[in-house]
């Protein structure tokens, strides 16, 4: 007598889990910013024999807006962690007068022209939010004169300087697409004390710092995605 055997069941098959991209901050951008620049300059009389050598001159607030560029690239490690290089370039109004404290018919001016500055950054990943600080050196163009009160003509101008220094600041940033990021900061910028010659013999020592805060815009590119673990999905 034959025994009844039940057919076995056909196998189900069940495709892999797909792979899902894991949002990555390698990789390296350009773009533009816009923002405002808070300075403060003391102006000190350096001019060796002068009956008032050493004494200020005055101070000023040197406030303004600012346009420019930046650019970098960024390294997603260990997590969220990322470590990158960044360079910026801005484009300022900034300048401001005041009347000279030694010289009462006289006023003193600074006017800034640019601003730039090469730094590390160094920030924590959250998906597509970047939060970060940075630093490293900063350079400027300014322009400092004296003018007559009353006349309004230039008596004494120190021409078109450069300015070397540090910054430090902490900013976040948040990636919309592959392709777009925006991205707030703040960066205070330290350029210490300088002695300027102006062109009829007057030295000056210039102390500077300043504030900026802007916001603005990166276009990326590079790989953007890892394929990380991620939770399978059927």
């Amino acid at each position: 007598m034959g025994t009844d055997i039940a057919p076995r069941p056909a196998p189900v098959y069940r495709p892999p889990p797909p792979i899902v991209p894991i949002w990555s901050w390698t990789g390296c951008y350009f773009g533009g910013h816009f923002g405002g620049v808070w300075s403060t300059k003391d102006w000190t009389d350096a001019t060796p024999g002068d009956l008032t050598f050493g004494q200020s001159f005055g101070s000023h607030n040197v406030n303004g807006w600012l346009g420019g560029i930046q650019g970098g690239c960024d390294y997603q490690f260990a997590g969220g962690f990322v470590i990158g290089i960044q360079a910026d370039y801005a484009w300022t109004n900034a300048n401001a007068d005041s009347v000279a404290l030694l010289v009462p018919n006289f006023s003193i001016h600074s006017r800034i022209d640019s601003l730039g500055s090469g730094t590390v950054r160094l920030g924590y990943a959250w998906g597509q939010f970047l939060g970060y600080v940075k630093g490293g050196a900063a350079w400027e163009w300014d322009n400092h004169s004296f003018f007559n009160n009353v006349t309004l003509v230039t008596v004494a101008e120190s021409g078109l300087q450069r300015r070397i220094g540090w910054t430090v600041g902490v900013g976040g940033e948040y990636a919309f697409t592959n392709y777009l990021s925006a991205f707030v900061e703040y960066d205070y910028y330290g350029f210490g004390t300088r002695d300027i010659t102006f062109n009829d013999g007057t030295i000056v020592g210039i102390q500077d710092r300043k504030s900026v805060v802007k916001a603005g815009l990166n276009f990326r590119w590079g790989p953007w995605w890892s394929t990380g673990p991620v939770a399978a999905r059927y």
